[in-house]
């Protein structure tokens, strides 16, 4: 009852546009269309992050804005003439629209090649098909449409389109008629300027990727049609004229590289008249979830000379706060950055991890983050180039809000802590059933969320050692931040770097950060000469420095044993109160020294009762696994 009436107010309207002269209504048509631009904040935003991307590099901020009004008035006068165009006698009608370079199509029809239409919402679109006809009426000529949302109107179009002569296929009938009507040596038209959705191939559109419509490549390769790109654009008050190109494709053109020349065609064909197209559509609408592209049927297609000026998908990506958590979040990041080609990841973490990324080549930009609020972050990040989406590394609601403020559109991330509101994907628990998982995986889920590959995502070493290999130089790390219950015993690791020292010639260097001076002092006093203690004495950036120098690392369960990992040195870790098969040093050069008892892993900060988990490890098996790893 709703869709009827609806057709009965939309017939009603085309009644009465009906009565009105075509230029009046062009004019008519105008005003109202600056009336929608004022009163159309979402859609006027549309249109001008349409423009942006289009234009965004040659244009200036007051030109765009300047050349959305100008399309909204436009849309509204070719919305109103195409009304009362449908109206028209289709001879009335013809003297409004002047064909112009006809001459490509009429050769390629005599020579015997079939003709199929890439057409485009560029000025009253409905006049192309229904006048087309009279200008080709010695072949058969067809239109593949999709079925509106309403009935009765669909019915009032399809008969308007049909009034010419003009066969008529639907979508979800498939193409087989199509296709023999092209084997006959006919024309059809397709449009195909807007987002294709999950059966698209993603391929350039004015540089960025977007969904296209692989139709009128799949209809040229199965019936030897050559592709020509019409238009049609505004010449005066109540006046167009169309346009052709020459044919797009050659026979040895794939399906994939047919698709990317027509979206070349319309784009140079948009450029003419920009404010005749339909920016108030989506074009460039981000894919949800899988907004990387690794597993979209027809995938991605890039032609050549599009590798270097494509326009990236930005990326951020809100890193953790903690220097083990993040490199265990590495893997993901690296398949984030693979899922599509334009990819460009953007790194926001806290200013004391920034140089950890900084190492992964992986990563576009590292922007450190103040210790500011959460508005004053968020103004950091729309101080940056929009972003496309934020994906989540941290659970907590804070990072959601600093996002949510900066405006970016796709917020992807955990929903817990509170923050499910400030979200618009979010993405579904891991399940928790089965054997434990390191929590590498938990990253990677994210990633796999979003689209992309994990299955071969690892954490090989991203920078070599800087090291003299003459030098048997070995790092001792014997605090953890987290707690005391995370630590072995210091006269233990003092105990083992003495045993290794006289076995083999080799320098320990020790690191840490300043509340593990006592620590180091015990073990440096044992060493003497043998160790350089350089605890509470490194940034994160010479910290690095010094581990590349390291052939092996001995650690507790630290945030720099697993930057460790990330530089290749192998590493010996002794796990106590927590669980190595959740936040183990991830790599096959690895050994974890650790003794299960009946209370761990109790993942507390400081022991309640005997300390029995780290007692149970004795500097014998340590100083065993050490020795097994270093070069003969």
């Amino acid at each position: 009852m709703l869709d009827f009436s609806i057709y009965v107010l939309y017939r009603a309207a085309s009644a009465i546009v009906g009565l009105i002269p075509l230029r009046v209504l062009f004019t008519a048509g105008e005003f109202f269309g600056f009336i929608a631009w004022l009163v159309s904040p979402q859609y006027r935003r549309l249109a001008r992050e349409n423009l942006q991307i289009a234009f965004g590099r040659e244009q200036s901020a007051r030109q765009l804005s300047r050349l959305t009004r100008k399309h909204f008035q436009r849309l509204g006068s070719s919305l109103l003439c195409t009304v009362k165009i449908g109206t028209m006698p289709l001879e009335k009608a013809a003297k409004h629209l002047t064909i112009g370079n006809v001459d490509v199509v009429h050769n390629e029809l005599r020579a015997g090649r079939p003709v199929v239409f890439v057409l485009s919402h560029l000025g009253p679109w409905e006049l192309l098909a229904q006048l087309l006809a009279r200008e080709l009426n010695y072949v058969r000529l067809g239109v593949v449409y999709q079925q509106l949302g309403n009935r009765y109107i669909d019915a009032d179009v399809r008969q308007k389109r049909a009034r010419a002569g003009v066969e008529l296929f639907d979508r979800r009938e498939g193409f087989h008629g199509a296709i023999e009507l092209l084997r006959c040596g006919g024309v059809m038209g397709v449009l195909s300027d807007q987002h294709a959705g999950d059966q698209g191939l993603w391929t350039p559109f004015f540089g960025r990727l977007a969904s296209t419509s692989p139709l009128p490549g799949l209809l040229a390769k199965r019936t030897k049609a050559v592709v020509i790109s019409a238009a049609v654009y505004t010449s005066g008050t109540a006046q167009w004229r169309v346009e052709f190109t020459s044919h797009l494709n050659e026979p040895r053109d794939s399906v994939e590289s047919i698709t990317a020349k027509a979206n070349v065609a319309l784009a140079e064909q948009i450029s003419v008249a920009p404010e005749d197209w339909f920016w108030v559509h989506n074009r460039w609408k981000t894919p949800k979830p899988n907004f990387l592209l690794q597993r979209y049927k027809r995938g991605v297609y890039l032609p050549p000379e599009t590798s270097t000026t494509l326009k990236p998908f930005r990326i951020l990506i809100r890193g953790t706060n903690w220097l083990g958590d993040s490199v265990i979040s590495v893997p993901a990041v690296r398949a984030i950055k693979s899922g599509r080609p334009d990819a460009h990841v953007t790194v926001a973490a806290p200013e004391k991890l920034a140089a950890v990324w900084k190492l992964v080549p992986e990563v576009d930009e590292v922007l450190p983050l103040p210790a500011s609020s959460p508005l004053g972050v968020a103004r950091l990040l729309r101080s940056r180039e929009a972003f496309d989406v934020a994906v989540l590394f941290p659970k907590s609601l804070r990072s959601a809000l600093e996002v949510w403020l900066a405006g970016i559109p796709r917020r992807v991330g955990f929903a817990g802590h509170h923050r499910r509101a400030l979200l618009n994907q979010v993405v579904p628990d891991l399940p928790r059933n089965g054997p434990i998982q390191h929590q590498v995986h938990e990253y990677l889920h994210i990633a796999r969320h979003l689209g992309a590959d994990v299955a071969s995502a690892t954490l090989p070493p991203i920078a070599s050692r800087n090291g003299n290999d003459d030098q048997l130089v070995l790092g001792l790390c014997p605090g953890a931040e987290y707690g005391p219950a995370k630590r072995w015993l210091p006269e233990r690791f003092a105990e083992v770097a003495a045993r290794v020292a006289g076995e083999r010639a080799v320098q320990w260097v020790l690191f840490g950060t300043a509340a593990d001076a006592e620590s180091g002092k015990i073990i440096a006093d044992a060493l003497g000469a043998r160790c350089d203690n350089r605890i509470g004495r490194t940034t994160l950036d010479e910290l690095t420095a010094e581990l590349r120098r390291c052939r092996l690392l001995l650690t507790n369960d630290t945030g720099t044993m697993h930057l460790a990992t990330l530089l290749g040195v192998p590493v010996v870790a002794v796990f106590g109160s927590t669980e190595h098969r959740l936040t183990g040093p991830l790599g096959d050069r690895n050994v974890v020294v650790r003794h299960h008892v009946e209370c761990s892993p109790c993942f507390l900060r400081k022991c309640p009762i005997d300390f029995r988990c780290m007692h149970a490890v004795t500097s014998d098996e340590v100083v065993a696994q050490v020795l097994a790893a270093l070069p003969a």
